[in-house]
């Protein structure tokens, strides 16, 4: 058994993810594990990008193997309850993709049109 119960990796980076709150969702994680005593056996670490834009924030818990997308400050409170404190995967949370890169068009749109709009998209990002 590796030095962790759960790692628990929440992106945090990359251009989509930080945009739909991905930091207070790390946080929310994070603090959780640690008000409930869980630091030595739960693991909260920010990630890189999954390749999954616009299905973010996502969240993903090993050694479970199970990817959360879209996760908002609920959803998260429900992770963490249920599944990292409970043991229990949060089935209708389960992001359930192919392998390999899945990207949502549409809300990447979404997204770089608001950033447009604030003027916070550097030229010759996606």
């Amino acid at each position: 058994m590796g030095q962790y119960v759960r790692h628990v990796f929440v992106c945090t980076h990359g251009e989509f993810c930080p945009f739909d709150g991905s930091a207070d969702v790390h946080r929310l994680l994070k603090e959780g594990v640690a008000a409930r005593g869980l630091k030595k056996s739960v693991r909260v670490n920010k990630a890189g990008c999954f390749n999954q834009c616009g299905n973010g924030p996502m969240v993903v818990v090993y050694p479970d193997n199970v990817w959360y997308g879209k996760v908002t400050l609920d959803k998260a409170r429900r992770i963490l309850e249920e599944h990292i404190v409970g043991g229990h995967v949060v089935r209708d949370l389960v992001y359930d993709a192919p392998p390999g890169p899945n990207k949502n068009g549409a809300r990447m749109s979404e997204i770089n049109a608001a950033r447009d709009a604030a003027g916070t998209r550097t030229p010759g990002e996606s």
